[in-house]
């Protein structure tokens, strides 16, 4: 490709380090936004800078959002006492695409790998401890995956906040896993959203 331009190299370059975008790819989308109408190039660009200038986590549930809280938190019609916890946003928007769940969510950015240095500080675990005590959650439905990981977080979850439990005089809150329709070792993000709906609407205690 050393018969290119530095900047169109620059371009192919750069969109090759995105994933699953190999080197011919690259060159395709290169030379696509090079002979786009200058306005179409221009939206793509200020749409990039857009979204580094403007998205970050939301204050309240740790989503992507271009606010402090996010369309789902600023929602007045969710269930505020009923409570998700994912490990990711991808798993969040596969819930949402199934429409089986109506109340609020909160995002860990992970789960618990003591082989890989994760603990329960490198998650949002603590902020999810505050978010029970001090919001009147009624229910805390766990969506961590059924890998080990998954599960193990999952278990630790439900320690932490039976003995939160334990320490508040008329603390009462429910606690449910998603059920076992999703496949054993399963993403969510992966899982078709029938499959999750029906997970949802049939989670269980724990």
């Amino acid at each position: 490709m050393s018969h290119y331009p530095q900047s169109l190299l620059n371009l192919i370059r750069n969109f090759s380090k995105l994933p699953g975008i190999g080197e011919k790819t690259a060159e395709r989308l290169a030379m696509h936004i090079m002979h786009a109408p200058d306005g179409e190039a221009g939206r793509l660009a200020a749409s990039i800078a857009d979204l580094k200038g403007k998205v970050r986590l939301c204050s309240r549930c740790f989503s992507l959002s271009d606010d402090e809280l996010c369309s789902i938190c600023r929602n007045p019609a969710r269930n505020a006492g009923l409570l998700c916890v994912v490990e990711q946003q991808a798993d969040m928007a596969a819930i949402e695409k199934s429409g089986g769940f109506k109340g609020n969510y909160h995002i860990l950015h992970g789960v618990l790998s003591p082989m890989n240095g994760i603990g329960p500080g490198e998650i949002k675990i603590e902020e999810l401890m505050s978010r029970i005590r001090h919001q009147r959650i009624e229910e805390v439905v766990i969506a961590t995956g059924t890998n080990v990981e998954g599960e193990a977080t999952a278990s630790y979850l439900v320690e932490k906040i039976a003995a939160l439990a334990e320490r508040i005089a008329g603390f009462n809150v429910k606690i449910t896993r998603i059920a076992s329709g999703v496949p054993v070792g399963g993403d969510l993000k992966y899982v078709d959203q029938m499959t999750i709906k029906k997970a949802m609407e049939r989670r269980h205690d724990v």
